[in-house]
């Protein structure tokens, strides 16, 4: 059975290389999430693109997020929709209040630090430039998922090496199956 999967690209969107893009190909029902503007992101209309995206899904689907996409189920999972994800799979989780966070977003500061109303997971690198292994733990502990630490895999995207990532779909496949049974 293939899951119905939405995957959450972050700032800048993921490309040909990318973890997600690969996943998409090999599985027909997983969808990316489109965004209008992949260069300077508002919440807002971040949050309305994906809760349209969810409204369209047969049943909850699980969302797979990287990066900004993280941060985007955090501000969607606190936006009172009327819709349900099954659970969240969050790899590389961007710190957007770290001063070294790109300057092009707007309404994804301060970092939620809610617990999660479903199963999530986060994944993250101990050498990512985007979030310290500190900040990856404590948002894992607030959002009440569990997590899992791969050791320096950078920023776990395409440049980094993570193009097939059959452990990372492992994971994602576990998950899964662990919420829609």
């Amino acid at each position: 059975m293939d899951y119905e999967v939405l995957t959450l690209a972050g700032l800048w969107n993921s490309g040909p290389a990318h973890w997600q893009t690969r996943w998409e190909q090999t599985h027909p029902g997983w969808v990316r999430v489109p965004h209008r503007d992949w260069q300077t992101p508002d919440r807002d209309e971040w949050v309305a693109e994906l809760d349209a995206a969810i409204a369209r899904c047969q049943r909850p689907p699980v969302v797979a997020a990287h990066s900004l996409g993280c941060s985007l189920v955090t501000r969607w999972a606190a936006s009172g929709s009327a819709h349900r994800i099954a659970g969240a799979f969050l790899v590389a989780p961007s710190d957007t209040d770290a001063p070294s966070y790109p300057d092009c977003t707007t309404g994804f500061q301060p970092m939620l630090l809610e617990r999660l109303p479903f199963p999530s997971i986060v994944i993250a690198s101990t050498d990512d430039p985007y979030v310290s292994t500190l900040r990856a733990r404590q948002f894992a502990m607030a959002w009440g998922s569990d997590y899992t630490e791969i050791g320096n895999a950078g920023h776990i995207n395409g440049d980094a090496g993570y193009g097939p990532w059959p452990e990372g779909e492992r994971l994602l496949l576990d998950l899964c199956k662990k919420v829609q049974r």
